[in-house]
């Protein structure tokens, strides 16, 4: 679903439900080794593929070379599919979804993207004629043009056309051969629904993911992995209700790559600046290959962690009615609907940019404590409730227009303000001297020279560095001329050269006659968009009750599966908010039974007749002949409504609605003109179900083609080690030991095949069964990753958790971090418990303990004076001061005394002498408390406590080792005496001295 924006809102927003996926790369030309545990902490069950995102970039990527043939498309896919494959590791099922047939409200989207595609590849192609015979004209030397002077046409990607035939085939052959030889792939069952398999990819696997929950024996724990760049696939794993669905996708946060010049292919300018200059040597002799761009990384997108954002975002406290997490989510997945989807146009009022989904959930937490309950319910929502959120974003709809129009004056005023400021730096002089040179204001004395040596120096250097600006000048020059010819050489024509920023300073605006921001807003939209007069109110509330019906089949198409293959929004454009009025009026049933089109009947519906290529001859033939009773549906140039908008791809193509039952008595008249594959491409197909034969399922499906089994058999979740369905023979499976030929020129026929494939369909359930929206029974809720001040932080910017930029934990699994020290931290402690007869600060050293010893020293737990064990201090005899330290060693055989002795100081406290590591000089008080010093910590930490003055440190210089305060790197000690009435000398440590 296309909700522009969305995905970047979501991380700025919830930004640890991205994590970085962790991918193993081949080493020594060895592939990587799918079968071995998973490295990111995390083992899935099911990966599934909606191909079509696979499909585009690997048939023409943006940011490297097309392929040069089909052939190296296909190769191109089949590697994508590795690569995720290694990525996920699934142990159970795969499934490829490609797009199939769309419900009608979804191809009259498909519709215009087509349509406006094949006008901007026009354009481009003209464009690039002109600008081709302009620089040979002036003898600059091009690629030749690609053979044929064929350009690839996108819109092949479209059900029912001979390049989807092939590419079923390239995958049929794919899934054989992995089956066959890949380890990783030997213990899951595999799923393709190709095109001739009716309804969006991305929804074919909602559809099998909802009804195997409804399946009895199915896992609730089931490890899910959604492949997919659509904004829709976070609704749809969240509609799952699963406890553990994640989204893996490329990651599209940074900077995209710089796109290489179609004319010339060269990187660093586009098309209509390129001026035919050589390519740059790649050293000397031109020897060095181009260098790669590295493949973009993926991400995961952790649906769990959102959850836990979500019932942060969506606490209601004291509701009139009991509050359900799983119902609020689903609320928050309809408020979503409103910013936009791929079936109906979204609010004049909303724009995800503005904030839009945060104004509807501020909306929906005030007003749901006067809707008596929850929006939805499993995919079904109530009108008078949905009424009450419009009715109140109705109220503040012409202040959202006001506050857009203000914000886009102001950055328009900073636009002109940046290209000024770029104008005027450009006007200033190339080259300025400086030091003794450098220009004076006039009545400004100039300075003696105060070092004649080196002024002359300076001049020498200024010198120098102005011949050389100079050099620089004049080749700049010459390059301009090479770039920018003047008029002469073009003849006057001033086309292809750009122009300067003075003339574009002014820039043209498009008139916008509705103006959103002006009062009486309302009746210049309806009658500029709709052409209804301004007094017809009940036109308003029509247009306002078929949008509500749009969103309750937008809402069941994703919680209950396609209502109406039939339904389609009738309007290019929405309704205002506050034109929803009498919404429990509005039947919000839909007819049962419809069917989707063949796919040949939506090529014509969606195709225009620039892609007639694709479709049979004989129909293609309707589409220019200007007596065909259908010729209308494919206008040669269209109107494209800015809406408001800045770019022609942000516009309303107007196309005119396919009338369906015209258009299908037409194409049946002209059927039986079609050939037998083009017939064969014409009718409605099954999934295919894979399995190898190291599978545990493998013989009970071959036994389908041994004894000779036809009718469709049921299998059951528990039989079928959790998946369920229908099954049957398939025409395409090869038998045991059979040979495979292969579809793509430079790959190797499959010998001695051993997979066997069957027809594979969805759970049947009955026309009124209702998927239940809420977690299975038995669903254990992933432990908590995020704190309190992660969920303290929404909405803010993201700066990491260490106070720097981050994305989050780098694993998905559970947390495995630990406690760790440096080598000098271990030789810290081996010196400090060596030997039987040093046990410093606390440490009893004798008996035997389980824990870790250093030097055959056993460690255990200090004890007081040997005799009571070690525990919390009591506060209340400790001084105010709180002298946490370590011991005086000056008892006998260097044992610590805790009595009457003068202690070794290794922190800094008010009033005490220098201590080491506080880089405070002897009697220099300290304003803090606390320890100071191996590492500063809190002053209220664990340690002995002992009698005596705290408020300084007398006695003579201990003669033993110094003792060693706390354990691990961190001094937090045991507090000593402060004062031993024998002597009142300061301890000073070894290599200082007293002042």
């Amino acid at each position: 679903m296309g909700v522009p924006a969305f995905f970047r809102w979501l991380c700025r927003k919830y930004p640890l439900v991205v994590t970085d996926c962790v991918e193993q790369s081949p080493r020594n030309g060895e592939k990587v080794d799918s079968s071995a545990s998973n490295p990111n902490g995390i083992e899935f069950d099911n990966l599934y593929l909606d191909m079509n995102g696979i499909i585009h970039p690997c048939t023409h990527p943006e940011d490297r070379p097309a392929p040069k043939n089909e052939d190296e498309m296909m190769v191109a896919i089949f590697e994508a599919i590795d690569r995720l494959f290694n990525i996920v590791r699934p142990r159970k099922v795969l499934y490829m979804a490609i797009d199939g047939v769309a419900p009608r409200a979804k191809m009259n989207q498909q519709r215009s993207r087509r349509f406006r595609a094949s006008k901007e590849t026009a354009e481009k192609q003209k464009e690039m004629a002109r600008i081709r015979e302009e620089l040979l004209a002036q003898g600059c030397e091009l690629p030749p043009l690609k053979e044929g002077h064929e350009h690839f046409d996108s819109n092949c990607i479209t059900p029912g056309t001979p390049f989807m035939a092939r590419l079923s085939d390239c995958l049929h052959y794919y899934i054989h051969e992995r089956l066959s030889n890949n380890p990783g792939w030997f213990g899951i069952k595999v799923i393709l629904s190709d095109a001739s398999v009716p309804g969006e990819g991305e929804h074919k696997i909602q559809d099998y993911v909802r009804k195997q929950r409804a399946q009895p024996g199915h896992d609730p724990n089931t490890q899910h992995v959604l492949c997919g760049a659509d904004a829709d696939l976070i609704m749809l794993g969240l509609a799952t209700h699963e406890p553990n669905f994640t989204i893996i996708r490329e990651d599209i946060r940074g900077d995209n790559p710089p796109r290489p010049c179609d004319m010339c292919g060269q990187i660093g300018h586009e098309m209509a600046e390129c001026r035919g200059l050589p390519k740059e040597k790649s050293g000397e002799n031109d020897e060095l290959p181009n260098k790669e761009i590295p493949p973009k990384p993926f991400i995961f997108v952790r649906l769990s962690v959102l959850r836990e954002y979500l019932a942060k975002e969506l606490e209601m406290p004291n509701l009139p009615f009991p509050y359900d997490f799983e119902r609020a989510v689903d609320d928050w997945v309809f408020m979503c609907f409103f910013v936009g989807n791929d079936f109906l146009p979204h609010l004049p009022s909303l724009e995800i940019r503005e904030g839009a989904i945060d104004r509807l959930v501020t909306l929906y937490k005030d007003c749901v404590y006067k809707t008596g309950g929850w929006l939805t319910e499993s995919g079904f929502f109530t009108a008078s409730r949905v009424q009450i959120i419009m009715n109140e974003l109705g109220k503040v709809e012409d202040q959202i227009f006001r506050d857009r129009q203000e914000k886009e004056k102001k950055w328009k005023e900073q636009d002109k303000f940046r290209k000024r400021a770029k104008m005027d730096s450009n006007s200033k002089p190339k080259w300025v001297p400086g030091g003794q040179f450098e220009p004076k204001p006039i009545g400004r004395a100039v300075e003696p020279l105060v070092d004649a040596h080196r002024s002359i120096q300076e001049v020498r250097t200024e010198a120098f560095r102005r011949e050389q600006s100079a050099n620089y000048s004049v080749a700049a020059s010459i390059k301009t001329q090479f770039k920018n010819p003047s008029e002469e050489v073009l003849g006057g024509d001033k086309r292809g050269i750009k122009r300067p920023l003075e003339e574009e300073e002014e820039e043209v605006e498009n008139p916008d006659e509705v103006r959103l921001w002006e009062d009486g807003f309302k009746d210049r939209y309806y009658e500029s968009k709709f052409r209804v007069l301004p007094d017809n109110l009940d036109f308003r509330e029509h247009v306002g009750h078929e949008y509500l019906l749009g969103l309750a089949w937008v809402l069941q198409y994703y919680y209950q599966g396609c209502p109406s293959w039939e339904w389609f929004f009738p309007y290019h454009y929405a309704c205002f908010a506050s034109d929803f009025i009498n919404l429990s009026d509005v039947n919000l049933e839909f007819p049962k039974d419809t069917k989707p089109f063949f796919p040949l009947e939506q090529l014509m519906a969606v195709f225009p007749a620039a892609s007639r290529s694709h479709v049979p001859k004989p129909w293609g033939e309707l589409m220019i002949d200007p007596e065909s009773d259908i010729a209308d549906f494919y206008p040669s140039d269209f109107m494209i409504d800015l809406n408001g908008k800045k770019f022609a791809w942000q516009g309303v193509a107007l196309l005119p609605f396919v009338d369906e039952k015209r258009l299908k008595e037409t194409l049946k008249k002209h059927e039986h003109l079609l050939t037998s594959q083009e017939k064969k491409r014409n009718t409605r197909g099954e999934a295919i179900l894979y399995t190898g034969n190291r599978h545990k399922s493998y013989r009970f499906m071959r036994a389908f083609y041994s004894e000779g089994l036809t009718e469709v058999t049921v299998i059951e979740a528990a039989e079928f080690e959790g998946m369920g369905g229908r099954i049957t023979t398939s025409e395409i499976c090869v038998e045991a030991g059979g040979t495979l030929d292969t579809p793509v020129d430079g790959l190797p026929d499959l010998y001695s095949v051993d997979v066997v494939c069957v027809s594979y369909m969805d759970p049947q359930y009955s026309s009124s069964f209702v998927f239940e929206s809420k977690p299975l029974p038995g669903a254990k809720t992933p432990p908590a990753q995020l704190k309190s001040y992660d969920l303290a932080k929404i909405g803010r910017p993201f700066r990491g958790r260490g106070g720097g930029s981050g994305r989050g934990f780098h694993n998905m699994g559970p947390r495995t971090h630990q406690a760790s020290i440096h080598e000098s931290g271990h030789r810290h402690l081996n010196f400090a418990l060596q030997g039987p007869d040093r046990n410093y600060g606390g440490f009893n050293s004798s008996g035997s303990n389980e824990h870790r010893s250093y030097n055959s020293v056993p460690y255990q737990k200090p004890s007081y004076n040997n005799a009571h064990p070690y525990q919390r201090p009591s506060y209340a005899l400790q001084s105010q001061e709180r002298n946490y330290g370590a011991f005086n060693s000056s008892g006998p055989n260097g044992q610590p005394s805790y009595n009457n002795a003068p202690p070794y100081q290794s922190h800094a406290y008010r009033g005490a002498p220098y201590a080491p590591g506080s880089n405070r000089p002897v009697n220099q008080p300290n304003k803090h408390r606390g320890s100071g010093g191996y590492i500063q910590a809190r002053s209220d930490t664990y340690g002995y406590q002992s009698g005596g003055s705290h408020n300084s440190l007398s006695g003579p210089r201990h003669s033993g080792p110094p003792s060693r305060g706390g354990f691990g790197g961190s001094n937090r000690g045991r507090q000593s005496q402060s004062r031993d009435s024998s002597n009142g000398a300061p301890y000073i440590p070894r290599g200082y001295q007293r002042r």
